[in-house]
């Protein structure tokens, strides 16, 4: 019997989740260097591009930084945990998925503890890249800075899901990539991370307004600002819920299928 399996064997969702979150840490322990990557792209972004806001201050209204930040929180979780399921074809290939669905760890938890991962590492990225803000004269506003990040780990728990589910439904880099890539471009442009959409033509702002991503960057610029109301952040709160919920649910059956 295998260190894995003996645990699991005697426990609940949580223990099992554990085991798979303990061994993916390891993992990423022993290879930081993607967690560095991870990092160092925000915080470049906020080096080179924030100080080309300085001249629109008056235009976005209040502290730049305020205002970009939030943009590139929600690029952080989005783009950071959409490329999460690279390393799961990778233990594909390697046979770690065969070898887990011999035990009788739930489907949940093989998910889960791979999620446990992920959002560990969008909150301490997220972290080092609001405190990096504070650093360059963000405004401190304690309350809306807990919020921003806690919507921030949401939407990357649900980017988490949705990669590690359409890795192991195509099982190939190859054409995940380009899939990835093709998703990523239109939500990094109408989303309004970098400059708001109301800069752009009304077409433009017709369609960002049906992009949920729009409305979540939005609720954490809210956020930020000390906008607490529900009409301010409703809208954003609402759709990462819905998406965390859709993705986790599809990670989790097509973990169900790969089993039949």
């Amino acid at each position: 019997m295998t260190e894995f399996q003996q645990p699991v064997l005697k426990s609940g969702f949580f223990r099992e989740s554990m085991v798979v979150f303990n061994r993916q840490l390891r993992m990423n322990l022993r290879n930081p260097a993607w967690v560095l990557i991870g990092v160092m792209q925000p915080i470049l972004y906020l080096l080179l591009f924030g100080p080309l806001l300085e001249p629109l201050i008056e235009e976005l209204g209040g502290n730049a930084y305020n205002w970009f930040v939030p943009g590139m929180l929600v690029q952080l979780g989005i783009f950071g945990a959409m490329f999460a399921g690279f390393s799961l074809i990778g233990e594909w290939r390697e046979g770690v998925i065969e070898a887990e669905r011999v035990t009788p760890a739930s489907r949940g938890a093989l998910l889960f503890g791979r999620l446990y991962r992920d959002l560990l590492q969008i909150l301490v990225q997220a972290i080092i890249l609001v405190a990096l803000g504070l650093l360059m004269g963000m405004d401190f506003k304690p309350v809306g800075i807990l919020v921003g990040i806690a919507i921030t780990v949401m939407i990357g728990g649900a980017g988490a899901a949705a990669s590690n589910a359409f890795a192991l439904l195509v099982k190939s880099e190859d054409v995940m990539a380009p899939v990835t890539n093709m998703l990523l471009m239109p939500i990094l442009l109408l989303s309004g991370i970098f400059l708001p959409m109301s800069f752009g033509a009304q077409w433009l702002q017709t369609l960002a307004d049906v992009i949920p991503t729009k409305h979540i960057v939005d609720a954490v610029r809210a956020s930020f600002f000390g906008d607490l109301g529900v009409a301010d952040i409703g809208w954003g709160v609402g759709w990462t819920a819905v998406l965390f919920v859709l993705a986790v649910w599809w990670g989790i059956s097509t973990f169900r299928k790969e089993n039949a």
